[in-house]
């Protein structure tokens, strides 16, 4: 029975990578290891796991059914792990964290790094990316996730709330009629990060939000992209407020209808349903959690609710 859990570790890690060459970097063994482990589990078991072709993996039936064992067996091993690490005081081993590239100059690097300093033997491995990563199939145990979040089996929790502008370069404002209300936008030159922007929004103290649809001139699917193109003189972009702070204070950009704001957009932790609750997944989420109320009490902000 020992003989047959690394290859079902290594198969499960296979399927998770999507290739025996993916799997083999992640693991640190060489594609032939793991291909051989796989090939080892198939022929012990009679039957095949997995269709090969040059392209991708695919699995059978009998493939689908053996991995979903195969994680039940590791998530209760890496569960039994994080309990022992948990009661010695040292939590121990890798957590994978995704995030939006457009966050990398927010508070959430700070908590990074605060939480590898007090946690030196946990090993992070973060991916900043506006693509929305799959957790079930993309071996991620934590997304950190900007905007309205879809209905899923996900746990989730709302961690803070990031202020928007609308902001374009100077040299474009310059060359444009000085805008009034909302409607005036209509005939401007806007930037969209997609798929998240297809309309803005702009609300007033008072009074009923106004919404302007627009047609792009060009779409970006990386939110820093969509600011530094913004910030080039091509138009409008709305972006989180502190990637702009100092463009603002210096006057290379400006912020459009200054009387009329955007929606804050939410930023959330999400996380598979079953991570045990002491596992490092739930050490982390609850460290970034405290470190955003800490942020908030300082400010003298309301707490956010999940």
């Amino acid at each position: 029975m020992l003989d047959e859990l690394r290859p079902m570790a290594v198969f499960a890690k296979t399927v998770e990578a999507g290739s025996f060459r993916a799997a083999a970097a992640a693991l640190r063994l060489s594609p032939s290891v793991v291909s051989h482990h796989v090939a080892q589990l198939e022929a012990r078991l009679g039957v095949a796991l997995l269709y090969r072709s040059t392209r991708r993996l695919s699995l059978t039936r009998e493939g689908e059914r053996l991995f979903q064992a195969a994680r039940a067996m590791i998530a209760a091993a890496e569960e039994g792990i994080d309990s022992l690490a948990h009661q010695a005081g040292e939590p121990a081993g890798e957590l994978r964290v995704v995030a939006p590239s457009v966050l990398v100059s927010a508070t959430l690097s700070d908590d990074l790094a605060a939480f590898a300093g007090h946690f030196p033997k946990i090993r992070l491995s973060l991916m900043f990316s506006d693509r929305r990563h799959d957790l079930f199939d993309g071996g991620v145990d934590v997304a950190i996730r900007m905007g309205l979040l879809k209905s899923s089996s996900l746990k989730a929790k709302k961690l803070f709330e990031v202020r928007r502008v609308l902001v374009a370069a100077a040299s474009y404002v310059a060359n444009m009629p000085r805008p009034r209300k909302p409607a005036d936008l209509a005939k401007w030159d806007w930037l969209q990060l997609n798929p998240v922007h297809k309309s803005a929004i702009l609300k007033k103290k008072s009074g009923a939000p106004v919404e302007v649809v627009f047609t792009p001139r060009l779409t970006v699917d990386d939110g820093l992209a969509l600011y530094r193109l913004s910030k080039a003189g091509l138009g409008l972009a709305m972006v989180p407020e502190f990637m702009a702070t100092g463009d603002l204070a210096k006057g290379s950009v400006e912020v459009v209808l200054p009387d009329w704001a955007l929606d804050a957009v939410s930023v959330y932790a999400v996380w598979p349903p079953n991570a045990p609750r002491e596992s490092l997944t739930a050490r982390f989420i609850g460290f970034l959690d405290s470190r955003a109320r800490g942020r908030r009490k300082l400010e003298g902000a309301p707490i956010v609710k999940s």
